[in-house]
């Protein structure tokens, strides 16, 4: 399950090593909202290094997936990080190829036609 969401870096922590294979890394944004939300997210393994371009307060979007485990009766969730990106990137870039290849009027505009029937 695969979803997005955007917002500005608020803080990036070193990686840690879990064991002598796995090292993971956890970042958080803050979303733009009227009620905005600190969310934490996980990098794994060789995508540990995907938010060293970035400065705290950037606008990013990050993709990620929801990861979720049982052990000893307890249950935990993760928002397990896979992408990340400049806000805006990927959509900017598909927004301009829908236009590129939109030749069909603007769909919101209002088409009045008017019908003598009274009903």
């Amino acid at each position: 399950m695969s979803f997005q969401i955007s917002g500005k870096l608020v803080k990036k922590y070193d990686a840690e090593n879990k064991s002598g294979k796995f090292m993971t890394r956890e970042f958080v944004i803050v979303t733009e909202e009227q009620y905005p939300q600190y969310i934490k997210f996980q990098l794994v393994q060789d995508r540990c290094g995907a938010i060293d371009a970035y400065a705290e307060q950037e606008k990013m979007t990050v993709h990620f997936d929801l990861r979720g485990r049982e052990w000893q009766d307890k249950y935990f969730t993760n928002l397990q990080a896979w992408k990340v990106e400049k806000a805006g990137e990927s959509s900017a870039k598909a927004g301009e190829q829908i236009m590129a290849a939109d030749s069909h009027p603007d769909p919101f505009a209002v088409e009045q036609k008017f019908d003598d029937l009274p009903f």
